[in-house]
């Protein structure tokens, strides 16, 4: 597919259904190849047509957003893709369905896009271009039919799951749980977030919380100056270890690869957050501490064989029903079970 052959958005708006079925979307994004990701492509389905649409070709996507704010969408794992639409376009489209939670809610163990196509239409996926740079252009004919194909087998796949759905009388429960998916998504992405605070910071005290702030600031520095994401310049673990070290007053073991004026930077970093004083280092998040004992043990135990049991007989994962980290709040009475799971959730476990 040559650049000429994307379509173009204003025509492709005007030729899209309002049909009852739905449109099928995927976008791809180059979070492995930037510092700040964008939407470097946009798939769309309807019928039997899939059509292409070129970001990066500086034609405004103002018509597209516009007409996705009235449209049914389907979409497959679109936990990340809604938060690249908050992020660019400002919005998500209100009504957004999600084949991977009706497969989870039809008790599918596997229910990834590829398995999803096999097991239903025999089709095998290729997954080479799963990590591809999806910025770069041209893309490769390898990539555009592996673009194609996320979203050639999406509306067909939409129609069975939504039919077992309804058969097994869990249409609702799929209504609900993709509100509450999306009703997620825009909750995070509005939070103010302390990026810094990364996996492994809570085993951190304040004098190593102050040297991984300053570590995190350099890195993001270095990747935003480099237009290459973050861990090609240090990995977490990274930013982890060299934080307990500078506690304990060890000399780091930087990358032997690592550039002069990068290090330079790093030494300049830590220096100033040495001289940070005490009461202005970033305090541990204050959690709540959990006393539990036996009898709590004991009904948490009743709650999660019962949770089991209803999953067993409905042949779907019980985590999907509720987590052991929401029924440990609800057995603890630390929340009210309407209050942290679903309409549906609740009705099964009887809360």
């Amino acid at each position: 597919m040559s650049s000429d052959q994307y379509t173009k958005v204003e025509p492709l708006v005007k030729s899209l259904p309002s049909a009852p079925g739905g449109v099928g979307l995927d976008l791809e994004a180059d979070s492995l190849y930037r510092h700040s990701e964008r939407i470097c492509l946009v798939q769309v389905c309807y019928g039997d047509q899939v059509e292409l649409i070129d970001p990066l070709d500086g034609e405004s996507l103002e018509p597209l957003v516009e007409w996705l704010k009235g449209a049914k969408i389907w979409m497959h794992g679109a936990d990340y893709d809604m938060s690249l639409m908050l992020r660019e376009w400002q919005m998500v489209p209100p009504v957004l369905y999600d084949t991977q939670i009706a497969a989870q809610l039809l008790g599918h163990e596997k229910f990834g896009y590829a398995s999803l196509v096999e097991q239903y239409f025999d089709v095998e996926l290729s997954k080479s271009s799963q990590k591809a740079d999806w910025g770069k252009r041209p893309l490769s004919p390898t990539m555009l039919e592996y673009a194609c194909n996320d979203v050639r087998y999406l509306l067909p796949l939409a129609e069975a799951v939504e039919t077992k759905l309804r058969d097994l009388g869990r249409y609702d429960w799929f209504l609900e749980s993709c509100q509450a998916a999306q009703d997620r998504v825009v909750a995070r992405e509005s939070v103010e977030k302390e990026s810094w605070r990364i996996g492994g910071s809570g085993k951190l005290k304040p004098s190593g919380l102050r040297f991984l702030k300053s570590l995190w600031e350099w890195r993001d520095q270095e990747a935003a100056a480099w237009n290459r994401p973050s861990f090609m310049v240090a990995t977490n673990k990274q930013l982890i270890f060299w934080s307990m070290d500078l506690v304990e007053g060890k000399r780091l073991e930087l990358p032997p690869k690592l550039r002069r004026d990068r290090r330079e930077r790093l030494e300049q970093a830590i220096k100033v957050s040495k001289e940070i004083p005490e009461e202005e280092w970033p305090l541990r998040p204050k959690g709540e501490r959990r006393r539990y004992d036996e009898t709590f043990e004991a009904r948490l135990k009743e709650e999660l064989e019962k949770r089991n049991q209803v999953g067993e007989g409905l042949g779907i994962d019980p985590s999907i029903i509720a987590s052991r980290a929401v029924m440990e709040q609800v057995v603890a009475g630390r929340a009210e079970p309407r209050d942290i799971l679903l309409k549906w959730q609740c009705d099964l476990l009887r809360f």
